[in-house]
């Protein structure tokens, strides 16, 4: 197997804190955000952080459709990590920034195919993810920029 890897990222003029605190509020502010790429978004369990349990359906291409079950664990204080329980599908959450201004990094990494697929999807796939990450991203900015 190979691993894929996608990475957005967006610099939101909020305090550092405020970002942390929305990228972790699964029951509010992430259900704001989604763009038409997520459908039945349901938090299962928590809501805000660590220990939040959430599916959705994301839909990357016409053909490409994943059922994503995941859970939220923070092994740094500026980090979540979204483990899908359905796959190896991981995206990484890290915000970091000084004063009034904050960096929201998403790397999402997965094991890909091997062969010809894996060559296609190793090529192709990061950057729609990268899209989808980046449209995200930018309803945060607008979301906390107001």
């Amino acid at each position: 197997m190979n691993q894929v890897q996608a990475v957005a990222e967006q610099v939101i003029n909020v305090p550092v804190e405020q970002a942390r605190a929305a990228v972790a509020d699964y029951a509010g502010v992430r259900g704001k955000i989604l763009t038409e790429h997520y459908r039945d978004y349901e938090v299962r369990s928590g809501g805000t952080g660590p220990g939040t349990v959430v599916h959705w359906t994301l839909q990357a291409t016409a053909k490409r459709v994943r059922d994503v079950l995941v859970e939220v664990s923070a092994p740094q204080p500026d980090v979540l990590v979204e483990a899908d329980k359905n796959s190896t599908l991981i995206s990484t959450w890290t915000v970091e920034g000084s004063g009034d201004t904050s960096t929201v990094r998403v790397v999402t990494t997965w094991e890909g195919a091997n062969g010809v697929g894996g060559f296609f999807e190793r090529i192709f796939a990061p950057a729609g993810l990268r899209r989808i990450h980046g449209e995200l991203l930018a309803n945060l900015k607008r979301e906390l920029e107001g």
